[in-house]
């Protein structure tokens, strides 16, 4: 067996390989002059079982893209059967029919990893899970909930817990956590007349008098947060999410200084501190997801 990293979240992929006692396969996944993405695998794979282990988070594209190419460059190389392990399934929101002609990009993303080569498929919590259904391969969708339990009974022990869904699509993984945790379930009525902007209109269930609440997209690993416009406004226990900048709910959360928000930025390939984008200059060479070669 071996492990492949890309560059989404490289510490990530070493704790695995650390976890398995394995080491990383040897590879170089770097950009040419015009950001074009090479993949060179630096170790035979003939007839192994390879998984590799890459978000396609921000940037969702260029994070794609590498997953793509070290696909194929694996597929090539002979290998038995390669698992695309993808603990943020990006493009997932886009999964049905939004408006006239408006694209699954969902679907579209399951075809291209398919045809890259990946014989099987592993990711968390995806958004929704008809998704699954858009593959043709074997997909293995994992869920954080009896973590996300352990935590919050940990931390909260005895206290007057309640579990908040921020929206009807959230409700049966809200309910899941609230059932395990045996405390109470609200649910947020919110209009959503274009992407990014919100607007509550009803709170479903009695939130008076509690001290804390939880949102589930807080609380879900796998979701993305483009704005913070859900998440500002209430005090979240545990933030394990895809932080896209450009929409600027970094920016927005980092004004709260809020020890609450605790979010995945999305861009942990590169070095402690690195907020590089591709084609960014980054001084921390070596370890840079943008632009550096390992």
């Amino acid at each position: 067996m071996k492990i492949v990293a890309c560059n989404s979240n490289r510490p990530l992929a070493e704790a695995v390989a650390a976890a398995l006692g394995l080491p990383l396969t040897r590879a170089s996944v770097r950009r040419f002059a015009d950001m074009e993405v090479f993949v060179e695998i630096h170790e035979n794979v003939r007839g192994e079982d390879v998984f590799v282990i890459q978000s396609t988070s921000y940037p969702a594209n260029d994070n794609l893209m590498e997953l793509l190419i070290t696909l194929d460059a694996l597929r090539r190389g002979s290998a038995r059967r390669v698992t695309a392990v993808l603990p943020y399934f990006g493009y997932a929101r886009q999964d049905r029919k939004s408006g006239p002609r408006t694209p699954i990009s969902a679907k579209l993303v399951a075809n291209l990893i398919t045809e890259a080569g990946a014989n099987r498929v592993l990711t968390m919590d995806l958004h929704a899970g008809q998704i699954q259904g858009f593959f043709d391969i074997p997909v293995d969708n994992l869920y954080a909930a009896p973590l996300f339990t352990r935590d919050i009974q940990e931390r909260y022990a005895g206290r007057d817990v309640m579990i908040v869904s921020p929206d009807v699509g959230g409700v049966v993984r809200a309910r899941l956590i609230a059932t395990r945790l045996n405390c109470d379930l609200a649910i947020i009525d919110k209009r959503r007349e274009r992407a990014g902007v919100s607007e509550v209109m009803n709170v479903i269930g009695d939130v008076a008098g509690r001290h804390r609440r939880f949102g589930w997209h807080a609380v879900q690993c796998g979701e993305g947060v483009d704005t913070a416009g859900c998440a500002v406004g209430q005090r979240i226990h545990h933030a394990w999410c895809a932080l896209g900048r450009g929409g600027g709910a970094d920016r927005l959360l980092a004004d709260r200084n809020d020890d609450d928000h605790r979010f995945d930025h999305g861009n942990r390939g590169g070095a402690p501190g690195c907020q590089c984008a591709p084609g960014d200059h980054c001084a921390a060479a070596g370890r840079c997801h943008a632009t550096h070669q390992r």
